[in-house]
């Protein structure tokens, strides 16, 4: 055998054995972090989702990277106490499907959970958006907006950005490539890497304790659940350069809650920017608080929510 060939086959073998570690590995962390809630067919896509509580109705959204399970760590159960709060799987994140070759862009994404919530009979909402979901609740306003009460963003994504985005998101949008990337190199590395990634998000804040572990932010890891995520982070700069022209339409109350030391989603460049276009939305600055607020700062977060609430009347 040549080198080539005992290089090639060394390098085939070792496909097999990560293809094999990442397949064992997400059955290992879905049986460790299994559903919470129920789910619901919207056109070709199954939601996952889960409902809690009576009264006046939360809905919250996901960033990139997470799960409905980053919210039922915590805001979640507490808004419960006194409203109806339903938390979503972003469509291929968690639970939920994500069947179509098009990109669910932040639109496709409204129009998909508007669905869930007429199929619920869920109506006026306070709907909420945590990062990158923030794109998806600027987009449910623009579409849908006389079917809800108001609308929250916690640290939202709204403007398009001009620093790319990281080697490893544009190589899991490569044909054929990204597939093989997300199903043997994603699950074994991400795993070395995954504290350091936790700390990025919560600087200069320390991560809350057993974040992790309460979280399941690990099932990002799974190769759907990966390339879901980086297909949205790839496109979403370049379609809010359109989407972000129309803001000034909106006319429902909004609440964004940023953190004053947030470089993932700098309030600069999107909060900010939507106080111009939108001069009635009101922006809380968290002192010293990172992107992960609504973890290091929920009694804060959830305070404002609860009080913004209150003031919205019923449609």
């Amino acid at each position: 055998m040549t080198i080539l060939k005992y290089l090639l086959f060394a390098l085939f073998a070792l496909s097999i054995g990560l293809a094999a570690y990442t397949y064992a590995a997400s059955r290992w962390l879905e049986r460790l972090y299994p559903p919470l809630g129920e789910f619901i067919d919207v056109g070709s896509e199954r939601l996952h989702y889960l409902l809690k509580g009576e009264g006046r109705s939360i809905v919250l959204l996901h960033g990139a990277s997470a799960s409905l399970r980053d919210f039922e760590a915590g805001l979640f159960h507490e808004l419960a106490k006194d409203y109806q709060v339903i938390a979503f799987d972003r469509p291929g994140y968690g639970y939920s499907t994500r069947s179509s070759k098009i990109w669910p862009n932040p639109e496709i994404q409204a129009d998909q959970i508007h669905q869930a919530l007429e199929k619920r009979g869920i109506e006026n909402p306070v709907i909420i958006g945590h990062s990158l979901a923030g794109s998806v609740v600027m987009a449910y306003l623009l579409k849908y907006p006389d079917t809800v009460s108001g609308a929250v963003l916690l640290a939202g994504a709204t403007h398009p950005w001009d620093t790319g985005v990281s080697a490893n998101v544009q190589l899991a949008g490569k044909p054929g490539l990204g597939a093989m990337f997300a199903h043997t190199l994603v699950m074994p590395f991400g795993q070395l890497v995954f504290k350091n990634a936790v700390e990025n998000v919560f600087a200069p804040e320390e991560p809350t304790r057993n974040y992790r572990e309460r979280t399941g932010a690990i099932l990002a890891l799974r190769p759907t659940a990966f390339r879901s995520s980086s297909e949205d982070v790839r496109n979403l700069s370049d379609y809010l350069e359109q989407q972000s022209t129309r803001y000034g339409d909106i006319k429902t109350p909004l609440l964004m809650i940023t953190g004053e030391k947030d470089t993932i989603v700098p309030a600069w460049n999107h909060a900010d920017r939507v106080q111009k276009q939108i001069p009635q939305s009101v922006q809380v600055s968290l002192q010293g608080a990172g992107h992960a607020l609504h973890h290091s700062r929920a009694d804060e977060v959830e305070s404002l929510i609860r009080d913004f609430v209150k003031n919205q009347k019923k449609k």
